[in-house]
């Protein structure tokens, strides 16, 4: 799955791999820690969204840098560090992150 226009595919392995690595075949456990990821990343898209300074926009995408690598969620990692080096509040970059974390969640 990936989004429309920018090329990028959204690959939730490493993520399934992590998940079965820590809870094991446990289907109904490992929907919820994907939810729960998601919606943690979602918050943190939201707070890019509504960020009002340069910094606040870079501390968010951090964020979401951060919580991507602690899964290896590659694509997400990048779209985070494209978020930081382009222009706080790029709805380009905003339209991509929300799209990987739907393909994720």
């Amino acid at each position: 799955m990936g989004c429309q226009g920018c090329g990028m595919s959204f690959d939730s392995g490493p993520l399934d791999r992590f998940l079965s690595s820590a809870i094991g075949d446990d289907a109904a456990m490992a929907m919820d820690l994907r939810a729960v990821f998601a919606d943690s990343a979602r918050e943190l898209a939201d707070l890019m969204r509504r960020s009002r300074c340069d910094a606040n926009w870079h501390m968010a995408a951090l964020r979401l840098k951060s919580l991507a690598a602690t899964f290896g969620v590659i694509s997400l990692i990048e779209l985070a560090e494209s978020a930081m080096a382009g222009v706080p509040g790029d709805p380009a970059v905003l339209r991509d992150i929300n799209a990987a974390i739907d393909a994720i969640g």
